[in-house]
């Protein structure tokens, strides 16, 4: 939603976060209730973790909690929510040209790879091709191991790579 907002405009943002905004509630609620992470309520567990039925014990058994400690929760999960969204938006004010650069490099290329996002970190422009992308497909000096040999056959290949990526 930040990014879209510095690179589109406000007017301009799209219902797209939707689904970071439901995860990070629920990993400040997490935070709060589940791991004690937090200076107010001190560490306690504030909910039970949902799991199968279990000598008579429901699914959707949870604790229950005072309506001024459920408060308090909700306060505890803005704060969070709050706290990071500022975080997020000064490190992405901080960076916009980077942010403008990754959005040029996925406008253009649809994907960053690893090289690219060293280039787009470093400020490095322009920022290459995605490997791959043209008719070399060989990465780029420096990133290559010069003396792969017999050590490096326990070594699980990178995604892609194996076995799986044959069968197409």
């Amino acid at each position: 939603r930040i990014a879209e907002e510095l690179i589109f405009g406000v007017e301009s943002v799209t219902t797209g976060a939707s689904n970071d905004i439901e995860r990070a509630t629920q990993l400040a609620r997490s935070m709060v209730t589940k791991w004690g992470l937090s200076e107010k309520l001190g560490p306690l567990a504030y909910a039970e973790e949902e799991g199968e039925v279990f000598l008579g014990r429901s699914v959707t058994q949870t604790k229950s909690v005072s309506e001024s400690t459920s408060r308090a929760i909700d306060e505890e999960v803005r704060a969070v929510i709050d706290r990071n969204y500022l975080r997020a938006k000064k490190i992405l004010k901080e960076n916009e040209d980077i942010l403008h650069a990754m959005a040029d490099a996925l406008m253009t290329y649809e994907t960053i790879d690893k090289y690219q996002l060293d280039d787009l970190l470093e400020r490095r422009t322009p920022v290459r091709e995605p490997q791959g992308w043209g008719d070399d497909a060989t990465p780029p000096k420096g990133d290559v191991k010069a003396d792969a040999g017999k050590d490096d056959q326990d070594v699980e290949p990178p995604v892609g790579e194996g076995t799986a990526g044959q069968h197409s």
